[in-house]
């Protein structure tokens, strides 16, 4: 099942509910490539992946991100690391601390959208503590875990409505 990009991006949801099917190799591959074909500053693309099936590091997981148990129930968390040094490189403190993140946020919004047009489920997780995180998976210093995604095939019978939208002009400004 594939969707238009459109159609992704309105009926993306988080997802909390899963069930244990698993997921193919070849279609972790696509959610990967996607979210490696997001922009990034100066194409530094400041960005690294675990992908977690493991079933105790999954749980060691939901432990780390405050008894959040719906990542162990996923048959895969993949989680999404900053790496401040490559953006560091070429634009100093600022691409330390701002560029890494807003260029990984892009690339987890980009696995987001392939999972929905794939047909999985999924949930940007940021609720975590991080060095509970690093210690899991025993991620070196040079790597900042920004997100953890469950993925997965949802175990609702139907998607959660849509929540409400502030209106475009409550957030936008046309400036001529």
């Amino acid at each position: 099942m594939t969707k238009d990009i459109a159609d992704a991006i309105r009926d993306r949801r988080s997802i909390r509910r899963f069930t244990s099917r698993e997921i193919p190799g070849a279609t972790l591959s696509r959610l990967l490539e996607a979210a490696c074909m997001a922009p990034s500053a100066g194409n530094r693309q400041p960005w690294f992946f675990y992908v977690v099936r493991n079933p105790d590091i999954r749980q060691d997981l939901a432990k780390a991100a405050f008894g959040q148990s719906f990542l162990a129930e996923a048959p895969v968390n993949i989680v999404v690391c900053a790496k401040p040094e490559r953006s560091s490189a070429r634009y100093g403190e600022r691409g330390a601390k701002l560029y890494c993140l807003q260029d990984t946020a892009a690339a987890v919004q980009n696995l987001l959208l392939m999972a929905e047009g794939l047909g999985l489920a999924t949930c940007w997780v940021g609720a975590f503590d991080e060095q509970e995180v690093s210690r899991a998976l025993d991620i070196p210093k040079a790597r900042r875990p920004v997100a953890i995604i469950p993925v997965g095939y949802s175990n609702l019978a139907r998607p959660p409505e849509s929540p409400t939208r502030r209106a475009l002009t409550e957030v936008a400004k046309m400036v001529d």
